[in-house]
């Protein structure tokens, strides 16, 4: 359903829309949206493989699609159709931007659990140590690194900034083994680390832009994010072929 809205509404702005230059283009989306009070930040706006469909790219890696005009504003799944197989070009597009912010944080800001021998493939999982999800895919983090999965951590504090899983995730982040700090925390050992700088907010913040919800959320490196726990045997299947 939503596909059939999408190309109804694209069909409807190529037909009332007469040849804008891009600069105009741009101009009047970012009027419309402004207008539609929206909270995420616009990133670029490019046209879209679909004539007279132009793409918003949304802090965080969302996509909208616009008429040049702006008067017709479009949430949904762009696909083309390949030798009868349909593409999704909206999720390809997001998961290269979701890849790019993943891939961009800094490995020494994350908690990580190395690759057994080569390194094949890595995955990013938000994490909370109050989850007990998140507890049971730690269990498994040795399986994973086993298969050549690097495992690398960062922090989702579920219930928020300034929750027990907050400052349990601080005191891991601020410990000098981070590490060994986490394999404790997930033990439930309580451990004591000075208040310091972190990443924390940070990374919580940037895993809601990219739509994470809740713990565990597994992203892997092409960009897929895998909401909830998984088995390690499904999880090295999918990291391995996103490589």
């Amino acid at each position: 359903m939503r596909l059939i809205q999408m190309f109804t509404a694209a069909a409807i702005a190529l037909a009332s829309t007469v040849a804008i230059a891009d600069d105009a283009a741009d101009k009047a989306i970012r009027k419309s949206l402004e207008n539609l009070q929206m909270e995420v930040p616009i990133e670029t706006i490019t046209a879209s493989p679909m004539s007279g469909l132009y793409e918003v790219k949304l802090q965080g890696s969302r996509v909208l699609y616009a008429s040049a005009d702006g008067q017709y504003i479009v949430q949904g799944n762009l696909f083309e159709l390949k030798g009868g197989k349909p593409v999704n070009l909206t999720e390809k597009t997001e998961r290269q931007g979701i890849s790019k912010l993943i891939n961009g944080i800094p490995v020494a800001e994350t908690v990580v659990y190395p690759a057994v021998g080569e390194t094949k493939s890595h995955i990013t999982v938000f994490t909370d140590t109050t989850c007990p999800y998140c507890h049971k895919l730690h269990a498994e983090v040795p399986e994973l690194n086993k298969r050549g999965i690097e495992v690398r951590y960062v922090a989702f504090p579920r219930q928020g900034l300034g929750s027990p899983g907050d400052e349990q995730l601080q005191a891991v982040w601020c410990s000098k083994d981070k590490k060994a700090a986490m394999d404790k925390m997930v033990d439930g050992k309580e451990i004591k680390a000075a208040k310091c700088e972190n990443p924390v907010s940070k990374q919580f913040a940037l895993g809601q832009s990219i739509g994470v919800n809740g713990t565990p959320a597994i992203v892997l490196a092409d960009g897929q994010v895998i909401p909830g726990y998984q088995p390690a045997p499904q999880v090295a299947k999918l990291a391995l072929g996103a490589k």
